[in-house]
């Protein structure tokens, strides 16, 4: 038996991946120059309210250090606070600011759009056999079984975060 890349289903999304990935690096590197680790926290952020760095790996499937240097960045643009936990001292609950609340203002929409042109290029049997057949896979990988954020719009208050940027070395 001989592999053919062509048809190896990891190879596939593998390239599908890294294609879409490659066209909307345009819009979050040339317009917001971020990384990939960075939009990916950002949005998380901006979508669940606060989180912290282990939450925010784990939800977008991040390594470690990844989420370090991206929240490290984010809070350099001053996009970013982090406070201490009261209990844990090893734990920082993370939020926006108000500067990076409004890069994710302006950032989410053009993520929903690029989304939208993918989908104006399948017809409606195609993209819900791509959405189901990706939850099927999800489902078969143990992803759909990832830890999930609640989405509190409050949440960073109640992690007592603010919109003051932390001093930065």
């Amino acid at each position: 038996m001989k592999l053919k890349l062509e048809s190896f289903l990891p190879y596939r999304l593998n390239r599908a991946a890294a294609v879409a990935s490659r066209q909307f690096s345009a819009i979050y590197r040339n317009e917001f120059s971020l990384t990939v680790p960075e939009w990916r926290t950002l949005a998380t952020l901006g979508q669940f309210g606060a989180a912290t760095a282990k939450e925010i790996g784990e939800h977008s499937a991040m390594h470690k250090t990844k989420v370090s240097r991206a929240v490290a960045s984010l809070q350099r643009r001053r996009w970013l606070v982090r406070r201490t936990d009261d209990l844990d001292r090893r734990i920082e609950h993370l939020a926006l600011s108000a500067a990076g609340e409004a890069a994710y203002r302006k950032l989410a929409p053009k993520m929903l759009a690029f989304e939208d042109a993918l989908f104006d290029k399948l017809d409606p049997e195609e993209l819900a056999a791509l959405t189901k057949g990706l939850a099927a896979l999800e489902r078969a990988l143990g992803a759909d079984r990832a830890p999930t954020l609640t989405v509190q719009p409050d949440r960073a208050a109640a992690a007592g975060l603010d919109a003051r940027p932390r001093r930065v070395a």
